[in-house]
């Protein structure tokens, strides 16, 4: 199969599909692989890097979408490369339909093979793709939310973990998952008082035995969020339906109940946001205020760290694309149902229902 590597070009994105040993694993199988010029540099991967192992550079990402099968990025294309993907090329990336219609359309038009990162999913509703990243961003919205809390950037001057003599923040961590447990971890980790929710009392047991002591485990509800958000200082939202749009979970209204400067970050505005008055933002324009809250909102949150996270998310994509490839994606989603549960698009139907039901259009089961 001819695989391609598109440099990613939204905002500050500076992670890549593949990294070297990725490919020369693939090229080991006898598959092509093109790389767009530069497309990992950023990511501290050169193109001699990649040539080093048998890949080809190729200048555009015109020629990368004109001469591959098989894309693999990290990031859903934006609108300039609309037009570049052809009917029955494979896309294998993270999508997030839900949260943006105008994405799913152009892609449904285009009669393309949309396999999400984000919906694979294994028979103990595990998400083997998201998990890497969901752990990056949960780390890291402890670290920009602690950031935004200092007075320079608008927040309230709070040290996260206080010092003696002076109280730590409070954090509210909404959705006990991978991103709130690792959120929580961190947020633990730096002496902060920390309070994670959720709705099912398994994983709330789970939390309070593994996680550190200086976290409270709490069953949320929208009464007890609004008990905790007077004297908050972070909240983190982490709730995630897969393939579905994020409930929301503060409302407008409930931004008067919180202090000035209190510090809201949305990692879930990838899915549409946990927080009524969210809006996607980005690395180079991060946050804004709404109420006298700041609001953190930015939607490739680990794409700030694309070293840890470019290797992080590549280990766990890296067995599915030699699948991909060996196989075809029709041989290699009926082999592996976890897999199958990735499509979401195929040649102008939407064959994931979560997606479909969102913008009240055809659901139609993909046939393998």
């Amino acid at each position: 199969m001819i695989i391609g590597v598109p440099k990613e070009i939204k905002n500050n994105e500076n992670r890549v599909g593949m990294t070297p040993s990725g490919v020369a694993e693939v090229v080991k199988q006898g598959h092509r692989v093109f790389i767009q010029h530069t497309a990992g540099i950023n990511s501290g991967f050169p193109d001699e890097a990649y040539q080093a192992v048998g890949a080809h550079i190729l200048p555009t990402i015109e020629d990368i979408y004109a001469t591959a099968e098989m894309i693999v990025k990290v990031k859903e294309p934006i609108i300039t490369e609309y037009n570049l993907i052809r009917k029955g090329q494979l896309l294998f990336t993270y999508f997030h339909f839900a949260s943006d219609r105008e994405l799913t359309l152009a892609m449904l038009s285009n009669k393309s093979i949309c396999l999400a990162y984000e919906t694979v999913q294994e028979a103990d509703h595990t998400l083997p793709l998201l998990i890497p990243m969901s752990e990056v961003a949960g780390r890291m919205s402890i670290q920009e939310g602690a950031r935004f809390l200092e007075k320079p950037q608008g927040g309230k001057g709070i040290l996260l973990g206080g010092v003696p003599g002076v109280k730590p923040a409070k954090v509210l961590i909404l959705g006990g998952g991978i991103v709130g447990s690792n959120a929580a971890q961190m947020a633990a980790g730096m002496g902060a008082d920390v309070t994670i929710t959720d709705i099912n009392l398994a994983r709330l047991r789970y939390l309070s035995e593994t996680l550190p002591k200086n976290v409270k485990t709490l069953y949320a509800s929208e009464l007890r969020i609004r008990k905790e958000l007077p004297d908050v200082d972070l909240v983190v939202g982490s709730v995630l339906i897969p393939g579905d749009k994020a409930p929301h979970l503060i409302t407008k209204e409930m931004l008067s109940m919180m202090q000035p400067g209190t510090v809201l970050v949305d990692v879930a505005i990838d899915q549409g946001g946990c927080f009524e008055t969210s809006h996607p933002t980005t690395h180079s324009a991060p946050t804004y205020i709404v109420d006298g809250i700041v609001h953190y909102a930015v939607a490739n949150i680990p794409g700030a760290v694309p070293y840890t996270s470019t290797l992080a998310l590549t280990n766990a994509t890296l067995p599915y694309v030699i699948a991909l490839a060996n196989k075809g994606w029709k041989k290699a989603c009926k082999d592996n149902p976890a897999l199958a549960l990735g499509l979401n698009i195929v040649e102008g139907k939407i064959v994931y229902k979560a997606v479909a039901d969102v913008f009240g259009l055809k659901y139609e089961p993909v046939s393998l």
